[in-house]
């Protein structure tokens, strides 16, 4: 069983950092993707960045995210600087596999990331 573990959710003002882990049970390589994900109240979950063959960023984070991942430690991070309320939501980490026309999803509890003054 594939265990995805976020952390590093928490309370920042506007205009702060927080850096976001996301911890793999298995050798991240094996996954064809890492991505994570959000929801805010209310809204629907929505995709923030997507790290596989290549990299992708949604609209409302580009230049301001960045995600990455260290092999070693089977971990994926996402460094979030200039944030603001609008960033406020959990925050889902994604493992995903792909075979053929069937892809197998793996997610986490979700971390808490609250922008407020």
């Amino acid at each position: 069983q594939v265990q995805v573990v976020e952390s590093g959710g928490g309370l920042v003002q506007p205009g702060g950092s927080l850096r976001l882990s996301c911890s793999i049970s298995e050798n991240i390589l094996t996954f064809d993707a890492m991505a994570w994900y959000r929801q805010a109240p209310g809204k629907q979950r929505e995709l923030v960045a997507h790290i596989g063959r290549i990299i992708h960023y949604s609209d409302h984070v580009k230049d301001r995210f960045t995600i990455s991942r260290d092999v070693a430690k089977n971990t994926v991070y996402l460094q979030m600087n200039y944030l603001g309320p609008e960033d406020t939501a959990v925050y889902y980490c994604n493992a995903a596999k792909i075979t053929g026309d069937v892809v197998t999803d793996y997610w986490g509890q979700g971390t808490q990331v609250t922008v407020s003054s």
